[in-house]
């Protein structure tokens, strides 16, 4: 793979970003690549090589770069309690700070970058909190997005006005998720509600429960990894990427 760290430029900063493609001249779609809250690290570098391999250009933005450059959060033992905790706690301001206006903002930055680089339109792969921001990017630029999967993504669902799932009406991507099974942040009934926005918005979806499979299952350095769930997710995966693009 041709691989490397650039900057994208954002109305709020600049944003380093993993960008990996095959190591060749050829033309190839583009995929969107969103972290989970443990940061742009070696395993999510991975996950975008082993995508690009596949054919296609993948930027992995940082998502965190308004914190500081990648990894945020070096070397964090989150099998330990204290550590996770202290983790947690430095952590939950910068996701606040993660709203839907600056992600759909930040978006827009990213989607421009990867036009630079492809043609046609693109996809994006979210995980964990990178699928509900995907979601919201593919919402506010359908014109720009064909493809959305979303694995063990949570808070797509709740009761305030703002609650993502609202947005249905305006995602014209195709759509998969892969949600974590017993996972409080999308509960049985949250993938229900999900679901029917989707079927009422008329989008093109798949919606699936990986069962047994915890929160954070494709993520090898965490220990909610499930190898076979890991597997199924890149699977279907995939198979959306060659139906949309």
């Amino acid at each position: 793979m041709n691989s490397s760290m650039i900057d994208v430029a954002t109305p709020d900063g600049i944003a380093d970003c993993y960008l990996t493609r095959p190591d060749d001249d050829g033309a190839h779609p583009g995929v969107l690549f969103m972290i989970d809250a443990i940061g742009l690290r070696a395993r999510t570098k991975e996950m975008a090589d082993r995508i690009a391999a596949q054919g296609y250009v993948v930027l992995a933005p940082n998502l965190f770069y308004r914190a500081g450059r990648a990894p945020v959060w070096p070397d964090v033992n989150l099998a330990d309690p204290e550590a996770r905790a202290e983790f947690f706690k430095t952590l939950q301001p910068l996701m606040q700070a993660l709203t839907p206006e600056a992600m759909i903002s930040d978006g827009g930055a990213y989607l421009a970058k990867l036009a630079e680089l492809t043609a046609g339109k693109v996809a994006i792969t979210g995980y964990c909190m990178g699928g509900r921001h995907g979601w919201q990017i593919a919402a506010s630029h359908p014109d720009r997005v064909a493809a959305l999967g979303g694995f063990h993504t949570g808070g797509m669902v709740s009761e305030g006005p703002d609650s993502p799932h609202l947005r249905a009406p305006e995602v014209k991507a195709t759509v998969y998720w892969g949600f974590a099974d017993n996972d409080q942040s999308m509960t049985p009934e949250h993938v229900a509600t999900l679901n029917q926005a989707m079927d009422a918005a008329g989008i093109s979806y798949t919606s699936e429960v990986y069962e047994g499979a915890m929160h954070g299952y494709t993520m090898s350095d965490q220990g909610a990894y499930d190898e076979a769930a890991a597997e199924r997710h890149f699977d279907a995966l995939f198979a959306l990427l060659r139906r949309a693009l």
